[in-house]
Protein backbone atom coordinates (compact mmCIF):
# COMPACT_ATOMS: atom_id res chain seq x y z
CA UNK A 1 0.00 0.00 0.00
CA UNK A 2 1.56 3.31 -1.17
CA UNK A 3 2.42 6.01 1.87
CA UNK A 4 2.51 3.49 4.48
CA UNK A 5 -0.73 2.57 4.21
CA UNK A 6 -2.03 1.03 7.30
CA UNK A 7 -4.84 -1.12 6.09
CA UNK A 8 -6.87 -0.40 9.20
CA UNK A 9 -10.53 -0.58 8.18
CA UNK A 10 -12.77 0.78 5.93
CA UNK A 11 -15.44 2.13 7.57
CA UNK A 12 -18.37 3.74 6.14
CA UNK A 13 -21.86 4.87 7.01
CA UNK A 14 -24.53 6.61 5.20
CA UNK A 15 -22.33 9.06 3.67
CA UNK A 16 -19.30 8.89 1.93
CA UNK A 17 -16.70 7.49 3.76
CA UNK A 18 -12.67 7.17 3.07
CA UNK A 19 -11.41 4.23 4.53
CA UNK A 20 -7.62 3.37 5.28
CA UNK A 21 -5.78 0.46 4.44
CA UNK A 22 -2.92 -1.13 6.12
CA UNK A 23 0.59 -1.94 5.10
CA UNK A 24 3.89 -0.34 4.52
CA UNK A 25 5.05 2.07 2.13
CA UNK A 26 5.69 -0.06 -0.41
CA UNK A 27 2.86 -2.34 -0.37
CA UNK A 28 -0.34 -1.57 -3.14
CA UNK A 29 -2.88 -3.43 -2.86
CA UNK A 30 -4.58 -4.59 -6.23
CA UNK A 31 -7.77 -5.30 -4.92
CA UNK A 32 -10.69 -4.59 -6.60
CA UNK A 33 -14.59 -4.32 -5.70
CA UNK A 34 -18.17 -3.88 -6.90
CA UNK A 35 -18.03 -7.06 -9.38
CA UNK A 36 -21.26 -7.10 -11.22
CA UNK A 37 -21.19 -10.33 -13.59
CA UNK A 38 -23.62 -10.21 -16.10
CA UNK A 39 -23.70 -13.58 -16.74
CA UNK A 40 -23.66 -15.74 -13.44
CA UNK A 41 -23.28 -19.69 -13.23
CA UNK A 42 -26.01 -22.22 -14.71
CA UNK A 43 -28.19 -22.61 -11.39
CA UNK A 44 -26.20 -19.91 -9.28
CA UNK A 45 -22.79 -21.88 -9.29
CA UNK A 46 -23.97 -25.11 -7.27
CA UNK A 47 -23.55 -27.61 -10.03
CA UNK A 48 -27.24 -29.11 -9.94
CA UNK A 49 -30.58 -28.00 -9.72
CA UNK A 50 -31.23 -25.21 -7.76
CA UNK A 51 -32.23 -25.59 -4.11
CA UNK A 52 -29.28 -27.58 -2.38
CA UNK A 53 -25.28 -26.87 -2.81
CA UNK A 54 -24.81 -30.75 -5.07
CA UNK A 55 -28.26 -30.98 -6.44
CA UNK A 56 -31.95 -32.08 -6.13
CA UNK A 57 -34.22 -29.86 -3.61
CA UNK A 58 -36.78 -27.27 -3.60
CA UNK A 59 -36.77 -23.92 -3.98
CA UNK A 60 -36.37 -21.75 -0.98
CA UNK A 61 -39.81 -19.91 -0.23
CA UNK A 62 -39.71 -16.77 1.77
CA UNK A 63 -40.49 -16.49 5.69
CA UNK A 64 -44.06 -15.11 6.31
CA UNK A 65 -41.98 -11.90 7.96
CA UNK A 66 -39.09 -10.62 10.84
CA UNK A 67 -38.43 -12.38 13.64
CA UNK A 68 -38.79 -9.48 16.69
CA UNK A 69 -35.41 -9.02 18.71
CA UNK A 70 -34.14 -7.19 21.91
CA UNK A 71 -33.62 -4.42 20.90
CA UNK A 72 -36.46 -1.77 20.77
CA UNK A 73 -35.53 -0.70 17.09
CA UNK A 74 -36.51 -3.69 15.89
CA UNK A 75 -35.69 -5.21 11.94
CA UNK A 76 -37.16 -3.67 9.22
CA UNK A 77 -38.93 -6.03 6.90
CA UNK A 78 -37.57 -5.24 3.03
CA UNK A 79 -40.00 -7.61 1.76
CA UNK A 80 -38.00 -10.65 -0.47
CA UNK A 81 -35.13 -10.91 -3.06
CA UNK A 82 -34.65 -13.73 -5.20
CA UNK A 83 -31.96 -15.73 -6.61
CA UNK A 84 -30.89 -19.31 -8.27
CA UNK A 85 -31.66 -21.00 -4.90
CA UNK A 86 -35.05 -19.23 -4.03
CA UNK A 87 -36.90 -16.33 -2.98
CA UNK A 88 -36.24 -15.19 0.90
CA UNK A 89 -37.87 -12.49 3.52
CA UNK A 90 -35.15 -9.69 3.78
CA UNK A 91 -34.91 -8.32 7.51
CA UNK A 92 -32.87 -5.50 7.89
CA UNK A 93 -30.86 -5.08 11.23
CA UNK A 94 -30.67 -1.67 13.34
CA UNK A 95 -27.62 0.94 12.54
CA UNK A 96 -26.90 0.50 15.73
CA UNK A 97 -27.98 -2.78 18.50
CA UNK A 98 -28.27 -0.69 21.88
CA UNK A 99 -29.46 -3.69 23.55
CA UNK A 100 -28.12 -7.57 23.25
CA UNK A 101 -30.30 -9.59 20.49
CA UNK A 102 -30.21 -12.77 19.15
CA UNK A 103 -30.46 -13.14 15.13
CA UNK A 104 -32.26 -16.97 14.72
CA UNK A 105 -31.96 -18.83 11.79
CA UNK A 106 -35.61 -18.90 10.25
CA UNK A 107 -36.22 -20.78 7.21
CA UNK A 108 -36.11 -18.77 3.94
CA UNK A 109 -34.94 -15.81 5.68
CA UNK A 110 -31.61 -13.49 5.36
CA UNK A 111 -30.88 -10.38 7.36
CA UNK A 112 -29.42 -8.06 5.65
CA UNK A 113 -26.29 -4.95 6.80
CA UNK A 114 -27.75 -1.89 4.81
CA UNK A 115 -25.29 0.25 5.82
CA UNK A 116 -22.29 0.65 8.95
CA UNK A 117 -24.10 -1.55 11.97
CA UNK A 118 -22.78 -0.87 14.81
CA UNK A 119 -22.72 -3.44 17.73
CA UNK A 120 -22.78 -0.79 21.25
CA UNK A 121 -21.34 2.58 22.03
CA UNK A 122 -17.61 2.95 22.00
CA UNK A 123 -17.27 2.66 26.15
CA UNK A 124 -13.32 4.15 25.56
CA UNK A 125 -9.92 3.13 26.72
CA UNK A 126 -11.13 0.97 30.25
CA UNK A 127 -13.98 -0.62 30.81
CA UNK A 128 -16.85 1.57 32.86
CA UNK A 129 -20.20 2.58 33.32
CA UNK A 130 -19.63 3.73 29.52
CA UNK A 131 -19.95 0.60 28.71
CA UNK A 132 -23.22 -0.13 26.65
CA UNK A 133 -22.15 -4.13 27.57
CA UNK A 134 -24.09 -5.17 24.24
CA UNK A 135 -23.74 -8.90 23.06
CA UNK A 136 -24.87 -9.98 19.48
CA UNK A 137 -25.81 -13.10 19.07
CA UNK A 138 -25.95 -15.18 15.71
CA UNK A 139 -27.09 -18.33 15.82
CA UNK A 140 -25.58 -21.45 14.07
CA UNK A 141 -26.88 -21.17 9.90
CA UNK A 142 -27.75 -17.51 9.84
CA UNK A 143 -26.88 -16.15 6.99
CA UNK A 144 -26.29 -11.92 6.80
CA UNK A 145 -25.45 -10.03 3.70
CA UNK A 146 -24.38 -6.49 2.94
CA UNK A 147 -27.17 -4.94 0.79
CA UNK A 148 -24.66 -1.71 -0.45
CA UNK A 149 -20.54 -1.81 -0.94
CA UNK A 150 -20.36 0.14 2.44
CA UNK A 151 -22.19 -2.02 4.37
CA UNK A 152 -20.19 -3.72 7.19
CA UNK A 153 -20.54 -4.70 10.99
CA UNK A 154 -18.59 -2.71 13.55
CA UNK A 155 -18.65 -4.29 17.23
CA UNK A 156 -17.28 -1.54 19.59
CA UNK A 157 -15.71 -1.53 22.88
CA UNK A 158 -17.27 -2.73 25.67
CA UNK A 159 -19.21 -4.58 23.23
CA UNK A 160 -19.22 -8.14 22.56
CA UNK A 161 -20.09 -10.38 18.96
CA UNK A 162 -21.35 -14.12 19.31
CA UNK A 163 -21.29 -15.67 16.35
CA UNK A 164 -20.98 -19.18 16.83
CA UNK A 165 -22.14 -21.98 14.11
CA UNK A 166 -21.26 -25.13 14.26
CA UNK A 167 -19.71 -27.64 11.65
CA UNK A 168 -22.77 -28.68 9.74
CA UNK A 169 -24.55 -25.37 10.10
CA UNK A 170 -21.99 -22.27 9.94
CA UNK A 171 -22.85 -18.27 9.87
CA UNK A 172 -21.96 -16.96 6.71
CA UNK A 173 -21.59 -13.04 5.64
CA UNK A 174 -21.65 -12.44 2.19
CA UNK A 175 -22.80 -10.31 -0.54
CA UNK A 176 -25.74 -9.24 -1.92
CA UNK A 177 -24.29 -10.50 -5.99
CA UNK A 178 -24.08 -14.05 -3.87
CA UNK A 179 -27.65 -14.24 -3.31
CA UNK A 180 -28.90 -13.25 -6.53
CA UNK A 181 -26.25 -16.12 -7.80
CA UNK A 182 -24.02 -13.22 -10.08
CA UNK A 183 -20.94 -14.18 -8.63
CA UNK A 184 -17.79 -16.34 -10.27
CA UNK A 185 -14.64 -17.57 -8.62
CA UNK A 186 -13.13 -14.36 -9.30
CA UNK A 187 -15.99 -12.11 -7.85
CA UNK A 188 -14.27 -9.65 -4.82
CA UNK A 189 -15.00 -6.81 -3.14
CA UNK A 190 -18.80 -6.49 -3.11
CA UNK A 191 -19.43 -5.28 0.86
CA UNK A 192 -17.35 -4.07 3.42
CA UNK A 193 -16.48 -6.79 6.06
CA UNK A 194 -16.58 -7.67 10.22
CA UNK A 195 -14.78 -5.46 12.43
CA UNK A 196 -14.10 -6.37 16.16
CA UNK A 197 -12.57 -3.06 17.94
CA UNK A 198 -11.07 -4.24 21.66
CA UNK A 199 -8.93 -2.54 24.42
CA UNK A 200 -5.43 -4.37 23.78
CA UNK A 201 -2.69 -2.59 23.61
CA UNK A 202 -1.71 -0.99 20.14
CA UNK A 203 0.95 1.14 18.30
CA UNK A 204 1.02 4.05 15.79
CA UNK A 205 -1.03 6.26 18.15
CA UNK A 206 -4.13 8.85 16.58
CA UNK A 207 -4.08 9.95 20.15
CA UNK A 208 -2.13 9.19 23.15
CA UNK A 209 0.91 7.63 22.80
CA UNK A 210 2.55 4.49 23.80
CA UNK A 211 5.62 6.01 26.40
CA UNK A 212 2.59 7.40 28.30
CA UNK A 213 0.49 3.71 28.10
CA UNK A 214 -2.55 6.04 26.34
CA UNK A 215 -2.29 5.00 23.37
CA UNK A 216 -5.57 4.52 20.44
CA UNK A 217 -6.21 4.59 17.00
CA UNK A 218 -9.43 5.67 15.36
CA UNK A 219 -10.17 3.75 12.21
CA UNK A 220 -9.33 5.92 9.45
CA UNK A 221 -12.05 7.54 6.89
CA UNK A 222 -14.91 6.39 9.73
CA UNK A 223 -17.57 9.33 9.37
CA UNK A 224 -18.49 8.34 13.10
CA UNK A 225 -15.72 7.68 15.69
CA UNK A 226 -14.65 4.00 15.46
CA UNK A 227 -11.71 4.03 18.27
CA UNK A 228 -9.65 0.91 19.36
CA UNK A 229 -7.12 0.29 21.61
CA UNK A 230 -6.65 0.28 25.60
CA UNK A 231 -4.19 -1.44 27.94
CA UNK A 232 -6.13 -4.50 28.67
CA UNK A 233 -4.32 -7.46 26.57
CA UNK A 234 -6.74 -10.22 27.84
CA UNK A 235 -10.22 -8.18 26.96
CA UNK A 236 -12.60 -9.69 24.91
CA UNK A 237 -14.22 -9.09 22.57
CA UNK A 238 -16.66 -12.14 22.00
CA UNK A 239 -16.33 -15.00 20.11
CA UNK A 240 -16.85 -16.35 16.36
CA UNK A 241 -16.52 -20.01 15.33
CA UNK A 242 -17.39 -21.84 12.48
CA UNK A 243 -18.07 -18.93 9.86
CA UNK A 244 -17.84 -17.87 6.57
CA UNK A 245 -17.13 -14.61 5.53
CA UNK A 246 -17.30 -14.30 1.33
CA UNK A 247 -16.73 -11.50 -1.29
CA UNK A 248 -15.71 -8.34 1.17
CA UNK A 249 -13.46 -5.73 1.41
CA UNK A 250 -15.26 -3.01 -0.99
CA UNK A 251 -13.26 -0.46 -2.57
CA UNK A 252 -14.12 3.30 -1.57
CA UNK A 253 -11.03 4.84 -3.43
CA UNK A 254 -7.89 4.23 -3.94
CA UNK A 255 -6.42 1.67 -1.62
CA UNK A 256 -9.28 2.31 0.54
CA UNK A 257 -11.06 -1.60 1.64
CA UNK A 258 -12.01 -3.63 4.14
CA UNK A 259 -10.79 -7.35 4.33
CA UNK A 260 -13.15 -10.37 5.62
CA UNK A 261 -12.40 -10.25 9.31
CA UNK A 262 -10.35 -6.89 11.06
CA UNK A 263 -9.02 -7.17 14.60
CA UNK A 264 -8.06 -4.18 16.16
CA UNK A 265 -6.34 -4.23 19.68
CA UNK A 266 -8.49 -7.58 20.51
CA UNK A 267 -7.59 -8.96 23.69
CA UNK A 268 -6.69 -12.45 24.15
CA UNK A 269 -10.38 -13.49 26.09
CA UNK A 270 -11.55 -13.17 21.97
CA UNK A 271 -11.95 -16.61 20.51
CA UNK A 272 -11.47 -17.11 17.15
CA UNK A 273 -11.82 -20.73 16.01
CA UNK A 274 -12.97 -22.04 12.19
CA UNK A 275 -12.85 -18.79 10.41
CA UNK A 276 -13.14 -19.12 6.27
CA UNK A 277 -12.39 -15.75 4.57
CA UNK A 278 -13.33 -16.32 0.92
CA UNK A 279 -12.08 -13.78 -2.12
CA UNK A 280 -11.55 -10.82 -0.04
CA UNK A 281 -10.76 -8.06 -2.49
CA UNK A 282 -7.87 -7.11 0.45
CA UNK A 283 -6.61 -9.27 2.98
CA UNK A 284 -7.72 -12.33 4.16
CA UNK A 285 -7.54 -11.04 8.10
CA UNK A 286 -6.09 -8.35 9.41
CA UNK A 287 -4.98 -7.41 13.31
CA UNK A 288 -3.84 -3.94 14.26
CA UNK A 289 -2.77 -4.64 17.51
CA UNK A 290 -4.18 -6.30 20.90
CA UNK A 291 -3.34 -10.22 21.35
CA UNK A 292 -5.10 -11.98 18.71
CA UNK A 293 -5.64 -15.65 18.98
CA UNK A 294 -7.00 -17.74 16.35
CA UNK A 295 -7.27 -21.62 15.47
CA UNK A 296 -8.53 -23.28 12.20
CA UNK A 297 -8.17 -20.39 9.84
CA UNK A 298 -8.85 -20.76 5.69
CA UNK A 299 -7.95 -17.89 4.01
CA UNK A 300 -8.97 -18.26 0.00
CA UNK A 301 -8.30 -16.05 -2.93
CA UNK A 302 -7.41 -13.01 -0.89
CA UNK A 303 -6.58 -10.28 -3.59
CA UNK A 304 -3.81 -9.00 -1.45
CA UNK A 305 -2.50 -11.13 1.79
CA UNK A 306 -3.97 -13.78 3.40
CA UNK A 307 -2.88 -12.92 6.80
CA UNK A 308 -1.45 -9.21 7.70
CA UNK A 309 -0.48 -8.55 11.42
CA UNK A 310 0.76 -5.26 12.70
CA UNK A 311 0.92 -2.29 14.82
CA UNK A 312 1.96 -4.01 17.85
CA UNK A 313 -0.42 -7.08 17.38
CA UNK A 314 1.02 -10.26 20.02
CA UNK A 315 -0.59 -12.21 17.47
CA UNK A 316 -0.82 -16.67 18.18
CA UNK A 317 -2.08 -18.44 15.48
CA UNK A 318 -2.72 -22.68 14.99
CA UNK A 319 -3.68 -24.84 12.07
CA UNK A 320 -4.11 -22.65 8.99
CA UNK A 321 -4.76 -22.84 5.20
CA UNK A 322 -3.82 -19.73 3.03
CA UNK A 323 -4.57 -20.50 -0.42
CA UNK A 324 -4.59 -17.74 -3.25
CA UNK A 325 -5.98 -18.02 -6.73
CA UNK A 326 -3.47 -18.56 -9.31
CA UNK A 327 -1.59 -15.21 -10.63
CA UNK A 328 -4.01 -12.92 -7.94
CA UNK A 329 -3.28 -11.73 -4.88
CA UNK A 330 0.22 -10.61 -2.54
CA UNK A 331 1.88 -12.19 -0.07
CA UNK A 332 0.60 -15.13 2.08
CA UNK A 333 1.69 -13.63 5.38
CA UNK A 334 2.84 -9.95 5.59
CA UNK A 335 4.28 -8.97 9.01
CA UNK A 336 4.93 -4.92 10.12
CA UNK A 337 5.06 -2.07 12.55
CA UNK A 338 3.92 0.07 9.60
CA UNK A 339 7.20 2.45 10.06
CA UNK A 340 7.18 3.27 13.79
CA UNK A 341 10.24 1.13 14.78
CA UNK A 342 10.89 2.71 18.21
CA UNK A 343 7.52 1.62 19.25
CA UNK A 344 6.78 -0.83 21.85
CA UNK A 345 4.92 -3.65 22.01
CA UNK A 346 7.09 -4.99 18.90
CA UNK A 347 4.76 -6.58 16.38
CA UNK A 348 4.71 -10.38 17.24
CA UNK A 349 3.45 -13.10 15.41
CA UNK A 350 3.54 -16.83 16.25
CA UNK A 351 2.43 -19.38 13.74
CA UNK A 352 2.16 -23.17 14.11
CA UNK A 353 0.75 -25.89 11.46
CA UNK A 354 0.04 -23.43 8.67
CA UNK A 355 0.30 -24.84 4.83
CA UNK A 356 0.04 -21.86 2.93
CA UNK A 357 -0.31 -22.56 -1.30
CA UNK A 358 0.52 -19.96 -3.87
CA UNK A 359 1.24 -19.96 -7.87
CA UNK A 360 1.16 -23.47 -8.03
CA UNK A 361 -0.28 -23.17 -11.66
CA UNK A 362 2.36 -21.67 -13.47
CA UNK A 363 1.76 -17.97 -12.17
CA UNK A 364 4.05 -15.51 -9.52
CA UNK A 365 1.60 -14.13 -7.61
CA UNK A 366 3.16 -12.02 -5.00
CA UNK A 367 2.71 -7.98 -6.06
CA UNK A 368 4.63 -5.50 -3.90
CA UNK A 369 5.56 -7.73 -1.16
CA UNK A 370 8.14 -9.41 -4.00
CA UNK A 371 7.85 -13.07 -1.87
CA UNK A 372 5.50 -15.12 -0.71
CA UNK A 373 5.54 -13.60 3.17
CA UNK A 374 7.19 -10.02 4.08
CA UNK A 375 8.59 -9.45 7.53
CA UNK A 376 9.65 -6.33 8.04
CA UNK A 377 9.42 -3.38 10.52
CA UNK A 378 10.02 -4.33 13.85
CA UNK A 379 8.26 -7.34 13.71
CA UNK A 380 9.47 -11.08 15.31
CA UNK A 381 8.01 -13.72 14.05
CA UNK A 382 7.92 -17.40 14.87
CA UNK A 383 7.07 -19.87 12.25
CA UNK A 384 6.82 -23.46 12.94
CA UNK A 385 5.71 -26.63 11.67
CA UNK A 386 4.61 -25.08 8.70
CA UNK A 387 4.93 -25.73 4.70
CA UNK A 388 5.26 -22.93 2.27
CA UNK A 389 4.96 -24.25 -1.47
CA UNK A 390 5.27 -21.73 -3.56
CA UNK A 391 7.15 -23.35 -6.38
CA UNK A 392 6.91 -20.34 -8.84
CA UNK A 393 7.52 -17.33 -6.59
CA UNK A 394 10.17 -16.52 -3.98
CA UNK A 395 9.87 -17.70 -0.16
CA UNK A 396 10.93 -15.35 2.04
CA UNK A 397 11.51 -11.34 1.53
CA UNK A 398 12.75 -9.39 5.20
CA UNK A 399 12.96 -6.04 5.17
CA UNK A 400 16.20 -4.75 7.89
CA UNK A 401 15.51 -1.07 9.22
CA UNK A 402 14.54 0.45 11.80
CA UNK A 403 17.67 0.02 14.77
CA UNK A 404 16.35 -3.26 15.97
CA UNK A 405 14.37 -4.83 12.37
CA UNK A 406 12.84 -7.75 12.13
CA UNK A 407 13.75 -11.04 13.21
CA UNK A 408 12.61 -14.67 12.09
CA UNK A 409 12.78 -17.74 13.89
CA UNK A 410 12.25 -21.31 12.18
CA UNK A 411 11.74 -24.89 13.10
CA UNK A 412 10.13 -27.73 11.16
CA UNK A 413 9.35 -25.00 8.23
CA UNK A 414 9.67 -26.60 4.80
CA UNK A 415 9.95 -24.69 1.16
CA UNK A 416 9.24 -25.15 -2.05
CA UNK A 417 10.11 -21.75 -3.72
CA UNK A 418 11.64 -20.56 -7.23
CA UNK A 419 15.50 -20.65 -7.96
CA UNK A 420 15.51 -17.23 -6.03
CA UNK A 421 14.00 -18.05 -2.66
CA UNK A 422 14.87 -14.86 -0.16
CA UNK A 423 14.97 -11.72 -0.80
CA UNK A 424 16.64 -9.05 1.37
CA UNK A 425 15.50 -5.16 1.32
CA UNK A 426 16.78 -2.63 3.23
CA UNK A 427 20.11 -3.46 5.42
CA UNK A 428 19.55 -6.96 4.86
CA UNK A 429 20.75 -9.05 1.88
CA UNK A 430 19.51 -12.25 0.59
CA UNK A 431 22.07 -14.50 2.17
CA UNK A 432 21.39 -12.76 5.73
CA UNK A 433 17.62 -13.76 5.14
CA UNK A 434 18.92 -17.44 3.77
CA UNK A 435 20.68 -17.49 7.26
CA UNK A 436 17.34 -16.43 9.48
CA UNK A 437 15.55 -19.22 7.97
CA UNK A 438 18.45 -22.01 8.52
CA UNK A 439 17.76 -24.37 6.13
CA UNK A 440 19.73 -27.74 7.31
CA UNK A 441 19.34 -27.25 10.56
CA UNK A 442 16.29 -26.91 13.18
CA UNK A 443 14.19 -29.35 10.81
CA UNK A 444 13.87 -26.87 8.12
CA UNK A 445 14.34 -27.29 4.41
CA UNK A 446 13.99 -24.66 1.77
CA UNK A 447 14.88 -27.83 -1.55
CA UNK A 448 11.84 -29.35 0.13
CA UNK A 449 9.83 -31.40 -3.04
CA UNK A 450 5.89 -30.41 -1.66
CA UNK A 451 3.26 -34.12 -2.06
CA UNK A 452 0.28 -32.42 -0.95
CA UNK A 453 -2.87 -33.95 -2.25
CA UNK A 454 -5.62 -31.87 -3.30
CA UNK A 455 -3.62 -28.95 -2.65
CA UNK A 456 -2.98 -28.74 1.04
CA UNK A 457 -3.50 -32.45 2.66
CA UNK A 458 0.30 -34.33 3.75
CA UNK A 459 1.61 -36.20 1.25
CA UNK A 460 4.38 -38.89 2.51
CA UNK A 461 7.17 -35.96 2.23
CA UNK A 462 5.04 -34.01 4.48
CA UNK A 463 4.51 -36.32 7.18
CA UNK A 464 8.05 -37.43 7.19
CA UNK A 465 9.22 -34.42 8.65
CA UNK A 466 9.26 -34.30 12.81
CA UNK A 467 7.14 -31.60 14.06
CA UNK A 468 8.71 -29.14 16.40
CA UNK A 469 7.39 -28.93 20.85
CA UNK A 470 5.02 -25.96 20.44
CA UNK A 471 4.81 -26.49 24.52
CA UNK A 472 7.18 -23.13 24.60
CA UNK A 473 5.22 -20.92 22.63
CA UNK A 474 2.56 -20.57 25.21
CA UNK A 475 -1.10 -21.93 26.06
CA UNK A 476 -2.58 -20.43 23.18
CA UNK A 477 -0.86 -23.72 21.17
CA UNK A 478 -1.85 -27.38 21.13
CA UNK A 479 1.04 -30.29 21.26
CA UNK A 480 1.16 -31.43 17.75
CA UNK A 481 3.05 -34.41 15.63
CA UNK A 482 2.69 -33.10 12.36
CA UNK A 483 3.50 -30.18 10.10
CA UNK A 484 1.40 -28.65 7.89
CA UNK A 485 -2.21 -27.20 8.79
CA UNK A 486 -4.02 -30.95 8.26
CA UNK A 487 -2.26 -34.09 9.01
CA UNK A 488 -3.37 -36.80 6.27
CA UNK A 489 -6.26 -37.97 4.80
CA UNK A 490 -8.60 -38.78 7.91
CA UNK A 491 -7.45 -34.69 9.59
CA UNK A 492 -10.83 -33.12 8.17
CA UNK A 493 -10.97 -30.14 10.81
CA UNK A 494 -12.17 -28.21 7.18
CA UNK A 495 -14.92 -30.22 6.59
CA UNK A 496 -18.30 -29.48 6.79
CA UNK A 497 -18.33 -25.58 7.37
CA UNK A 498 -16.79 -24.41 4.34
CA UNK A 499 -17.40 -23.25 0.54
CA UNK A 500 -15.63 -24.70 -2.64
CA UNK A 501 -14.49 -23.26 -5.66
CA UNK A 502 -12.28 -23.75 -8.19
CA UNK A 503 -9.53 -22.46 -6.33
CA UNK A 504 -9.96 -25.14 -3.37
CA UNK A 505 -12.58 -27.81 -3.03
CA UNK A 506 -12.78 -28.96 0.92
CA UNK A 507 -14.95 -32.04 -0.41
CA UNK A 508 -19.04 -32.35 -0.52
CA UNK A 509 -21.06 -32.35 2.66
CA UNK A 510 -20.29 -28.92 3.09
CA UNK A 511 -22.32 -25.49 2.12
CA UNK A 512 -21.38 -25.95 -1.46
CA UNK A 513 -19.55 -23.46 -4.11
CA UNK A 514 -18.78 -20.36 -2.57
CA UNK A 515 -20.81 -18.90 -5.78
CA UNK A 516 -24.61 -20.58 -4.58
CA UNK A 517 -26.18 -20.17 -0.81
CA UNK A 518 -26.67 -23.33 0.94
CA UNK A 519 -30.81 -23.79 1.42
CA UNK A 520 -30.30 -25.95 4.50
Amino acid sequence: MTGKKFKVLVMASMSALALAGCGADDISSPGAGGDVIINPPANGGNGGTPGTPGGGGALVTPASGCPTISDPQGLKDDGTITGPTGTYRVCTLPSRFNTSSRLTKVAGLLYQLSGRVDVGKDGGFTASAADTNVTLTIDPGVIIFGGAGQSWLAVNRGNKISAVGTATQPIIFTSRDNVLGLNTDSSQGQWGGVVLMGRGRVTDCTTGSVAAGTCERQTEGSADPAVYGGANDADSSGRMSYVQIRYSGFVLGANVELQSLTTEGVGSGTVLDHIMSFNSSDDGSEHFGGSPTMKYYIAVGADDDSVDVDTGAQANFQYGLLIQRPGAGDALMEIDSNGFEADTPRTKLQVSNFTMVQGQVSSNNEANDQASVLYRGNSDVTLVNSIMATPNNECIRMNGSGTTPSTLTARSAVLTCNATKYIGSGAYTAAQVATFFGAGSNGNRDDFTSTLSNGFVNGSNEMGVAAFNVSGLGSAFTAVTHIGGVKDSTDTWYAGWTCNSSTANFGSGNTGLCTSLPTT
